[in-house]
């Protein structure tokens, strides 16, 4: 019997969240152990509400006074989410909740927020927010203090994640040609990461532990969107899914190895993929076909594990015939 115990401990599975009495779920970030995953769904009444889930159960986190809100990012321990929320004016303000307490973090001086990722210890946020002319700036929050971190040249700039230890961020801003180049910030300096051959414009999306490994996606020569791994000055085109031409990355692994997101192809259908160096670009509906039942199916992956063990997104749930938030573990 221990040894069943012990094996089952150790076998892969798929958790469908549920949602929180609405249609719709998905899922946006996950801590180290896996244990609780963080992301939006719809209530009873229709309004989209950040949550946490842990031991089964999906937690409304609740807004800053208005009606609805989304969580983007955790820290390792599951402890702090990010995300935003409508406060009582209407105003969309970037959050920090941590201990049942929803914090607004404020803004550049305009009305608006957004936090997207969260350090490993709960204690930077980064995302964007608006200042006093209106236009969105990349911001880098600690200890209460909401950092603009510039632009390339341009109007306009957005930090989608950030290294472990906070000192690292990347996103995507503006240069001064108006073209969305993703970057990569750090001690003050911003990088424009450049682009893939035969187009423009970039998106960083994620970043590994240590900042040195990004990921998002490029134009390619034909404009179509292509998942992108950056290191060392260089940027990897990771492919395509037979069949699927438009790729975009969102999340990678602490050590830059496991690269997720989602592709689509030409009929609009979208599917998970898993990148790695060794497998190459893998559908995440065919490695794991086996945790599907009943015409159930993953269709995007939004973020993995430090460990590149959990991965979460949004699939389509044929037991309940709604889109759900899920948790995959892909075994040890």
């Amino acid at each position: 019997v221990v040894s069943l115990v012990a094996t089952a401990g150790w076998s892969q599975s798929l958790t469908w969240l549920g949602t929180l009495g609405g249609r719709v779920s998905e899922a946006w970030g996950v801590s180290a152990d896996g244990s609780v995953v963080v992301g939006w769904a719809y209530n009873a009444t229709g309004y989209l509400r950040a949550f946490r889930w842990q031991n089964g159960v999906m937690e409304d986190l609740g807004t800053l006074g208005g009606g609805e809100s989304r969580a983007y990012g955790v820290s390792a321990d599951g402890s702090v989410v990010v995300g935003f929320a409508y406060n009582a004016a209407g105003q969309r303000r970037a959050f920090r909740w941590a201990n049942g307490v929803m914090q607004d973090l404020g803004t550049l001086g305009g009305d608006g927020s957004w936090a997207w990722g969260v350090s490993a210890d709960g204690s930077v946020v980064v995302g964007y927010a608006l200042n006093a002319a209106g236009y969105g700036r990349a911001f880098r929050w600690q200890n209460g203090v909401m950092q603009d971190l510039g632009t390339l040249g341009g109007a306009w700039s957005e930090a989608r994640g950030v290294s472990a230890d906070g000192s690292v961020v990347v996103g995507w801003a503006y240069n001064a040609a108006g073209q969305s180049r993703a970057f990569r910030w750090q001690n003050g300096v911003m990088q424009d990461l450049g682009t893939l051959p035969g187009y423009d414009r970039s998106w960083a999306r994620g970043v590994s532990a240590d900042g040195s490994v990004v990921v998002g996606y490029a134009g390619n020569a034909a404009g179509q969107p292509r998942a992108f791994r950056w290191q060392n000055g260089v940027m990897q085109d990771l492919g395509t899914l037979p069949g699927y031409d438009r790729i975009w990355a969102y999340g990678v692994s602490a050590d830059g190895s496991v690269v997720v997101g989602e592709a689509q192809n030409a009929a609009g259908a979208y599917r998970p993929f898993r990148w790695t160096a060794a497998g190459g670009m893998e559908d995440l509906n065919i490695t794991y076909a086996s945790l599907l039942t009943d015409g159930s199916e993953l269709r995007v992956a939004y973020a993995i594990s430090p460990n590149g063990r959990y991965i979460v997104g949004r699939g389509y749930n044929a037991a309940t015939g709604r889109d759900e938030a899920f948790l995959l573990d892909t075994g040890p």
